[in-house]
């Protein structure tokens, strides 16, 4: 059975990237964003651990720079996380709002 939250000793040993590695991609890499639990340790999920097995191949394997991945990345169109659709009509909803608060200003 396949867990839904990895910690990041869990997701260091599943994918060989040492967890400092890991944390800096984080303060790189927007598409590398794992939430944190209540006692502040991150956690990660599979979506996480498939965006650390890309980069470590662009990285690692393909030798590119961090500007080079994130490229790639983007190209890929993996730069953003698909948005579900119930919270992308409240979020064009926000839009709205916020865009015509900026026209009263």
């Amino acid at each position: 059975m396949k867990k839904i939250y990895y910690t990041i000793g869990e997701v260091s040993h599943l994918t060989g990237i040492k967890p400092h590695v890991l944390r800096y991609w984080e303060s790189i890499f927007d598409t590398l964003s794992p939430s944190k639990n209540r006692a502040g340790n991150r956690v990660y999920t599979e979506k996480n651990i498939n965006t650390v097995l890309e980069l470590k191949k662009l990285i690692q394997d393909e030798k590119y720079s961090t500007a080079g991945a994130k490229k790639a990345l983007r190209k890929n169109g993996k730069t953003q996380e698909d948005i579900p659709d119930e919270l992308e009509g409240d979020l064009n909803k926000v839009r709205a709002f916020l865009s015509n608060l900026l026209q009263e200003i």
